[in-house]
């Protein structure tokens, strides 16, 4: 990794141990889509992922209606897993921070780095995971499936 997320193994496995709801940027229909796959992934592993893409708004997706945006969301969220390329990702964790309240871990996903929406999530209390991916490490990690 080109930077420093500052977390080891322990933390990744505590975050997502602890973790049960999680909005998903980016989230895609379609199958070759790598969001599509963790969400999948997650949702059969007992999170509940709630899907975030203005293009998909209502329809169902991972067992959920997908929402337009994150301020659309008005139950509480563990993790927002963001789906998009790093140059857009401030503005998704600007919103987040703002309309989650009690958002706990910011996770980016493989090849997503954005250090300035990493400090500032940092500096409101989030955890930040940069360029890594719940299905890689879950496995990894040796995590079971979460129970209800």
């Amino acid at each position: 990794m080109s930077h420093v997320d500052r977390l080891s193994d322990p933390d990744i496995a505590r975050i997502l141990t602890s973790t049960r709801v999680i909005a998903m940027v980016g989230a895609s229909p379609r199958p070759e889509r790598a969001s599509n796959r963790v969400g999948n992934f997650l949702a059969a592993h007992g999170y509940k992922v709630i899907p975030v893409n203005p293009g998909q708004a209502g329809k169902e997706l991972f067992g959920q209606t997908c929402v337009a945006s994150l301020r659309d969301i008005s139950e509480p969220v563990d993790m927002v897993d963001i789906f998009r390329r790093s140059e857009h990702v401030l503005p998704v964790v600007e919103e987040a921070l703002e309309h989650l309240r009690g958002l706990k871990t910011i996770w980016m996903q493989l090849d997503i780095v954005n250090d300035k929406a990493a400090a500032l999530g940092r500096a409101q209390g989030a955890e930040v995971v940069m360029d890594r991916c719940p299905k890689i490490e879950i496995p990894r990690l040796g995590l079971l499936p979460l129970s209800s």
